[in-house]
């Protein structure tokens, strides 16, 4: 079924994109995984966050100075942490998108568009996702609220996926060629907005297949 290509197509092009860009990076991420690419453990064998989210949206805002409104993908959060101690949280969220490009969260995002987001969401305490990021105290009543938000790179969004990182304290190595590598639990988000350029907004955004699994990025 072509979700389920997209998404082998989407975990093989996000081990690519972290090796690196050079003309080898596809053959050397293909061995990595002929050799068995690591997987999470059944169960964590380190400190991890509880993080609840609220549905990916699009939004678009009107920014002083630019003579069009602007369309951008938004997903809110709460990280928790329930460990046994205090923990750092280093947030990083990155949109994997139909055609390969890898687009980091909150670059550059007008202010404009999080103070829409804040009044859309009515949540007093929520912050932009680098505000989040620090110590994490323990327990519920230290919770933090936030979003990450992307520009709309494409108008027709097909299938596409979010990658969080900085949740766990989980890692594996990898072998390519002769470099090692470090790989992290990420949480993977899997999504598909039918539709096209003509009327970008109206269609829903649906969970893929596979919607929510942890991976070694």
């Amino acid at each position: 079924m072509r979700n389920s290509s997209y998404l082998l197509a989407a975990g093989a092009l996000a081990l690519a994109c972290f090796i690196g860009s050079s003309h080898n990076t596809v053959a050397r991420a293909q061995s990595a995984q002929e050799t068995g690419y690591p997987k999470p453990a059944l169960v964590p064998n380190s400190w991890e966050l509880n993080f609840s989210h609220g549905q990916l949206q699009r939004i678009v805002v009107e920014i002083p100075g630019m003579t069009n409104p602007r369309a951008y993908w938004y997903i809110t959060y709460t990280v928790t942490n329930k460990t046994d101690r205090e923990q750092i949280f280093l947030p990083v969220f990155e949109m994997l998108t139909a055609d390969g490009r890898v687009v980091r969260s909150d670059n550059s995002i007008p202010g404009p568009v999080f103070d829409k987001i804040k009044q859309r969401e009515k949540k007093t305490f929520l912050e932009p996702f680098y505000k989040t990021a620090g110590t994490l105290l323990v327990g519920d009543e230290q919770a933090k609220d936030g979003v990450a938000i992307w520009p709309e790179v494409q108008s027709r969004m097909g299938y596409f996926s979010l990658f969080i990182e900085g949740l766990s304290g989980e890692t594996a190595e990898v072998k390519a060629g002769d470099k090692t590598f470090i790989l992290r639990k990420t949480l993977q988000l899997n999504y598909h907005v039918r539709g096209d350029e003509v009327r970008p907004g109206d269609d829903a955004v649906n969970a893929a297949d596979t919607a929510e699994q942890w991976i070694m990025r």
